[in-house]
């Protein structure tokens, strides 16, 4: 009898595994509509085809390397991991299968990449952005990942990170930012004495349709990373996660909406899209030892966080046609460092100094690859190609030809 209760528990621990990834998978399809409908006409079926193909690469990458760099043979609180290939075999006593486990992790490192296609959107070329995505998804992300998530140092410090505020969104915000910052703002975007133009997206349903698929999957982010549901104790801790995540989200649309009206007399819709997010990525350092009026209160500041670091951001020529930066980066540090607020065994040093650890060397290494690619092949497409659009160009195919000449 118990081991058919050990059988049956390690069944549903798995097939919850397996429907969160799905959920996490889902929130690939949302990336690509927000980002579609953030961006121009003429440079829509690029950002898509560099969503589907990032996904695939990081699928693949992850497997053949990334996640034995990540969890295979590494010493407990070290900083040097080992670097070997595929995912290794299924431990004694485990709680769910190896291959759900790996599926899950998947998905997350897709998530991280993800953050970096809308950063760099309209004006980078589809080839050196495929290359720099096998280098982050095969080392970049699983190395900082091994020392956190894979029992390395930062999780011997005391660093408490149960999502991925820091090590998905914050780690893809500092690839964003060292892309950002070499790449250069769009033509138009910048003008003289600090005027900033702005360039609207092509197609604003997409992009409010992108919003609720991501607000959807991050139900399985967060939930999923519960890992267990097969007792009471898991299954309870699942709903509060839940209920957490859709509080902060929620919040964040909300105070987003209010300072837009209070700052310039009018609903942003772009503004709003992004609390909602800024909330979730706020949420995801720990949905679970808040209360749900704490949670709501750690989305409301995140969406006011996330709208005044998107203005900044513009008048520091950092042009981020999504607003990226802002919600994964900024609010992901934010997420990191209220946790000692709500959770006991959390410290504010010990989540400053993980924060500085993934930041400093995501954003490092990040420069290294980009400078490298840019020095070789290019990062940026021509004047001519940016000003036609980049559909024509890399992919030979209008997103929406009806409304072309």
């Amino acid at each position: 009898m118990e081991n058919t209760v050990t059988e049956l528990r390690f069944a549903l621990d798995t097939f919850y595994f397996l429907m969160s990834g799905v959920l996490v998978m889902w929130m690939a399809a949302g990336f690509a509509m927000l980002e579609a409908g953030l961006v121009r006409s003429k440079n829509t079926t690029e950002i898509l085809t560099k969503n589907i193909v990032l996904y695939a690469i990081a699928c693949t990458m992850f497997l053949l390397v990334g996640y034995n760099i990540m969890y295979v043979d590494n010493i407990e609180g070290g900083w040097l991991p080992s670097f070997g290939a595929l995912i290794g075999t299924q431990a004694a006593g485990a709680d769910h299968s190896l291959e759900s486990d790996f599926f899950f992790q998947v998905v997350f490192v897709a998530t991280a990449m993800s953050i970096v296609s809308g950063a760099v959107a309209e004006r980078m070329k589809l080839w050196a952005f495929l290359i720099f995505t096998v280098v982050l998804t095969a080392f970049i992300y699983p190395i900082q990942g091994y020392w956190s998530w894979g029992g390395g140092f930062l999780s011997a410090a005391g660093f408490s990170d149960f999502a991925g505020s820091g090590i998905v969104h914050m780690a893809g915000a500092a690839a964003a930012l060292a892309a950002v910052i070499l790449l250069g703002a769009r033509k138009g975007k910048y003008g003289k004495n600090g005027a900033i133009q702005p360039i609207p997206g092509s197609n604003m349903p997409l992009a409010t349709l992108g919003t609720f698929i991501l607000w959807m999957g991050w139900f399985g982010f967060n939930g999923g990373s519960q890992l267990l549901i097969s007792d009471a104790e898991n299954a309870t801790a699942v709903g509060l996660i839940f209920v957490n995540t859709n509080a902060s989200a929620a919040t964040g649309a909300i105070a987003a909406l209010l300072v837009s009206k209070l700052k310039w007399g009018k609903a942003d819709l772009t503004m709003i899209l992004n609390g909602a997010l800024a909330g979730l990525v706020a949420i995801t350092a720990d949905p679970l030892s808040p209360s749900p009026l704490f949670a709501a209160g750690i989305g409301a500041v995140a969406g006011v966080i996330a709208v005044y670091s998107i203005i900044t951001f513009d008048k520091l020529k950092l042009d981020d046609p999504v607003g990226a930066l802002s919600v994964h980066g900024v609010c992901g540090l934010f997420g990191l460092l209220v946790v000692p607020l709500s959770n006991d065994g959390a410290s504010f040093g010990a989540q400053l100094f993980g924060a500085a650890v993934i930041f400093g060397f995501v954003f490092a290494s990040s420069w290294i690859v980009w400078s490298i690619i840019k020095v070789t092949m290019g990062i940026r497409v021509t004047a001519e190609e940016e000003e036609t659009g980049m559909d024509l160009h890399d992919c030979g195919l209008e997103a929406y030809p009806e409304f072309t000449d």
